[in-house]
């Protein structure tokens, strides 16, 4: 299977799978929008809190669906296959989490801006509190990947990923959110997103082999 055919591939199943991959959307929706009906409508308040909210509801929704990142193709047979490629299971993998990030957590990012202003998040930073997500979340994708890669093989991995990868993201959400609050309070974001951007690289380049790790591990035994 080559790298164009498995983009294809993956793109077309996600196609197919809509109504799974609204759900980490929905589910970003829904937790955002409850916190002005459980604390009040006070512009204040919702400003202070914004950023963090928003961060936390993004990466609890990245979490979403990842234990079935490599699931069907354990169970197809599609994961030995990926093994015997021509092409290197590092590369293969990190176009799989590209591919899933592009129809999973760009979505994210985009509904950030609108969640932001349902927050009271001000208008002038909100592009900042959308760039820290650009960077964040493929990081979170990755982490989440290696989670799934490494309990690809457990019939009930489900609650297992997030307790492996959770720890994890602290350090994506403390930046993250930070950037967000630095640029609402007129304060330089330069630090916090280089931070993330350094981590963004980091994962690219460190994770596909962590991944690809996993599931030989997973398929070995």
């Amino acid at each position: 299977m080559n790298s164009a055919a498995l983009v294809r591939r993956d793109l077309r199943l996600a196609y197919r799978r809509r109504g799974e991959l609204a759900t980490p959307v929905v589910f970003f929706i829904i937790v955002t929008a409850l916190f002005p009906l459980a604390l009040g409508s006070e512009p204040q308040l919702l400003r202070r809190l914004a950023p963090g909210v928003i961060w936390v509801a993004a990466l609890l929704a990245s979490l979403i669906g990842q234990d079935s990142l490599f699931k069907n193709d354990y169970e197809d047979g599609s994961l030995e296959q990926m093994l015997l490629s021509p092409a290197a299971l590092e590369w293969l993998t990190l176009l799989r989490v590209l591919t899933h990030w592009l129809v999973t957590g760009l979505p994210l990012v985009i509904l950030s801006l609108l969640m932001g202003l349902l927050l009271n998040y001000p208008l002038d930073s909100l592009d900042v509190l959308a760039g820290s997500l650009l960077l964040g979340t493929p990081v979170l994708s990755f982490l989440g990947a290696v989670g799934a890669a490494l309990t690809v093989s457990l019939r009930r991995s489900g609650m297992l990923l997030p307790i492996l990868v959770l720890p994890l993201t602290v350090p994506v959400l403390i930046f993250g959110a930070a950037a967000a609050e630095r640029a609402m309070q007129g304060e330089p974001v330069a630090a916090p997103l280089y931070f993330l951007a350094a981590m963004l690289v980091l994962a690219v380049t460190l994770a596909p082999f962590a991944i690809a790790g996993g599931l030989r591990v997973s398929l070995e035994s």
